[in-house]
């Protein structure tokens, strides 16, 4: 059985292996909890980001500046 990629079941096991090697069976539920934290704080600030510059571009367009007469 494949997955994506080529990559096997034996691989997997092979990854989980060494992060249980570097980081211990202790740190590794740790690890993955701040892991997540941060992909969901990164979601939430580039989430953030495109209702900003949709925004921003909405408001631009309604709104022309008006060039003062010299």
């Amino acid at each position: 059985m494949f997955l994506r990629n080529g990559l096997e079941p034996w691989h997997l096991l092979i990854v989980a292996v060494v992060l249980i090697l570097l980081f211990g069976s202790k740190k590794l539920p740790d690890t993955a909890r701040a892991l997540g934290k941060s992909l969901r704080i990164l979601k939430s600030e580039t989430r953030a980001m495109k209702d900003e510059s949709g925004q921003a571009g909405t408001a631009t367009e309604t709104a022309p500046r008006r060039i003062p007469e010299a």
